[in-house]
């Protein structure tokens, strides 16, 4: 029989109103636990315990935050085998980047350790005589926290840590597709020396544990990451009763491919780009815009370089993409590939199911060529390992197709032009940019966030991140 694992509520584990199987997507039969479905009664609770640990917590020693901070730290780090392998097994990342995923989480969680004795304000002469200005920062309050399935350990500890850091009470919702890494971490810091109440877990769907936690008067501020439908909801709610929102939505991110571009660079950046981690990353590019001279040979070069590329298992050695993450997510991104055919894309490889020796959701990469930036396959968000192609005639062309989207969260070029790269840094309309690196992959230790349609509100990671989790008081002295 599966184990069953538990909601964290108060500094206690809490049986759920209901269970639901957590399943690998690369052998169906294999399930990897039970985790609790909490209702709104448990959310409320949560909520409430939070409430009541803020006082002591906010204004708690810093010595003690990071060194509770730091041992969640060391212990992630020390079991990022283990945890890589739940994490690749609930998910369907490869166990190799799923490793790293668990690695960075470590990393961040010993960040923000360091965060906690680095708070700083200013001290600021007044215009008038005899008066001084200080400036500091504070504990938001209680925050929810509502994370996705693409990252199930690192945007959980990117949210966690700095609000635990910045003395500010947990509620944590994960995805309901990925609750096994969320509890991993949970049962960590239950045991790292934080008071009760202080780090909640409430495990279940966001239509009930979601919205409850959203529509709480007593939660201060929300940071979720995922679609950009339900983080429209959320900030409505939030700025409707005055809380603090911090959203991360889609990104429809470009990769473009200058005809001074070392080929062998721009396909190995375009592949790891649009198909690693499955294409289910919000920095991953599926519009690869590629300038007339290098458009042939970088098309053809992709196809070579596709047929390499292994599908299979994720915990099996040597796969390069695991599975699609559930059935709703494959059937979606099989959709969008009838949808490139039938828009009058051409298909250059790819766009089937896998089969393996395991029943999972396998898909092979594909990719789309001869397509244009109006078809959907070139405007929505498919969020699989679907990558299209689109020829235009020069840099200022890819540019302006670049920009062309309600996104704005990642955007690459591949160049050896210092001329064009310079020019793309400071052009290209989104929150990061990468010269002749993948779309996707980025450091824990500085800011994260788009533009447009792709964020709202503060940057995530890093110092920025006590824009969101504190809030600024100003105190004159006479």
């Amino acid at each position: 029989m599966p184990v069953r694992y538990d909601n964290y509520i108060g500094g206690e584990w809490v049986a759920g109103a209901a269970y639901a199987d957590n399943v690998n997507p690369s052998d169906l039969n294999d399930v990897v636990g039970e985790y609790a479905q909490a209702d709104a009664a448990q959310v409320g609770q949560a909520v409430a315990a939070a409430r009541a640990a803020f006082p002591a917590w906010s204004t708690s020693g810093i010595q003690a935050r990071s060194d509770a901070l730091d041992k969640v730290g060391s212990e992630i780090l020390a079991r990022r085998e283990e945890l890589g392998t739940l994490l690749a097994r609930e998910e369907g990342k490869t166990l190799p980047e799923a490793i790293g995923e668990v690695t960075r989480a470590g990393n961040i969680f010993k960040f923000f350790a360091g965060e906690c004795l680095r708070l700083a304000g200013e001290i600021v002469p007044s215009v008038r005589p005899g008066v001084s200005v200080e400036v500091t920062r504070e504990p938001l309050g209680v925050i929810g926290l509502i994370t996705p399935w693409n990252f199930p350990i690192a945007i959980p500890a990117w949210k966690i840590a700095p609000a635990l850091a910045y003395g500010n009470c947990v509620v944590f919702k994960p995805a309901d597709l990925v609750p096994g890494c969320a509890w991993a971490i949970a049962e960590i810091i239950s045991r790292a020396g934080f008071p009760a109440g202080v780090f909640n877990l409430v495990m279940g769907a966001g239509r009930v544990v979601g919205e409850a936690m959203v529509d709480n008067r007593e939660v201060d501020g929300i940071s979720f990451t995922g679609s950009v439908g339900v983080g429209r909801a959320i900030a409505a709610k939030c700025v409707a009763r005055g809380a603090k929102v911090q959203l991360e939505m889609g990104g429809k991110n470009p990769q473009i491919i200058l005809d001074d571009a070392d080929l062998k660079v721009a396909v190995e950046l375009a592949v790891q780009s649009a198909f690693y981690s499955t294409g289910q990353r919000c920095t991953a590019s599926s519009r690869l815009i590629v300038t007339s001279g290098i458009h042939d040979q970088f098309v053809a070069a992709m196809a070579e370089r596709m047929k390499s590329i292994r599908v299979g298992h994720a915990l099996h050695s040597g796969v390069d993409v695991g599975p699609v993450v559930s059935q709703a997510q494959l059937e979606q991104d099989l959709r969008y590939i009838d949808i490139g055919r039938d828009e009058g894309a051409r298909l250059i490889t790819g766009g089937e199911r896998v089969r393996c020796e395991t029943e999972g959701y396998f898909l092979a990469p594909t990719l789309f060529a001869d397509s244009s930036a109006d078809m959907r396959i070139s405007r929505e968000e498919i969020f699989g390992p679907v990558a299209n192609v689109v020829r235009v005639a020069d840099y200022e062309a890819a540019l302006a197709m670049a920009n062309d989207t309600e996104f704005g969260l990642s955007a690459g070029i591949a160049t050896t032009s210092l001329k064009y790269a310079n020019h793309f840094k400071r052009h290209a309309q989104a929150g990061m940019v990468m010269v002749n690196l993948p779309t996707a992959g980025v450091d824990y230790h500085v800011p994260f966030g788009g533009r447009k349609g792709s964020s709202y509100g503060p940057r995530e990671q890093g110092r920025y991140a006590a824009e969101f989790y504190t809030t600024v008081k100003t105190t004159y002295i006479g």
